[in-house]
């Protein structure tokens, strides 16, 4: 009896840690966005429609273990992800100046956009209720706007490489 109350609690509290509104699926419109990055700029999603595939790598802290590990990742696979026709975005629930700091710190060549109060995140499904941060996950949006891959279950070690081989089978556009 005791493993089945535990059992149902433990399905409970992750049940409440996340936003169960809407799941976004593969296919949906990617919800519009417009968020300041570490390096002073301002980035709206709908800037990118018809030039570019948009990457949106949420990660759920600055500073921490895993999130240093991916995004350190995107830099060593940089070359390879510069030959497709795509913008790489990182994003935390972080405020502005702590991801600055972050970028900074790991010397990165993409920006790390902040979403501190957690509407964006929300709007994409992966803002938690109780621990005000986002999962981690990875959303492909193509040039017409619609989402191309969401991936949930990202391995940090190897995030860059991975996303490289799925802008591949995904036929994202190549730069010339």
């Amino acid at each position: 009896m005791k493993k089945i109350i535990c059992a149902v609690a433990m399905v409970c509290i992750v049940h409440a840690t996340t936003v169960s509104a809407d799941e976004l699926i593969v296919g949906d419109d990617a919800p519009e966005m417009e968020l300041a990055g570490s390096d002073g700029k301002i980035y709206k999603l709908s800037d990118f429609k018809d030039k570019k595939a948009v990457i949106i790598a949420w990660f759920p802290k600055a500073f921490t273990g895993g999130c240093k590990v991916e995004c350190e990742s995107f830099r060593r696979s940089a070359d390879d992800l510069g030959k497709f026709n795509v913008v790489l975005l990182a994003a935390s629930c972080d405020p502005l100046e702590r991801n600055t700091a972050f970028a900074n710190a790991l010397k990165v060549d993409y920006p790390i956009l902040s979403d501190p109060d957690g509407k964006v995140a929300t709007a994409y499904g992966i803002f938690g209720k109780l621990r005000k941060y986002s999962s981690r996950t990875t959303f492909i949006v193509g040039k017409d706007g619609k989402l191309l891959s969401i991936d949930r279950k990202v391995d940090v070690e190897n995030h860059g490489r991975d996303l490289v081989e799925k802008l591949g089978e995904l036929g994202v556009e190549m730069v010339e």
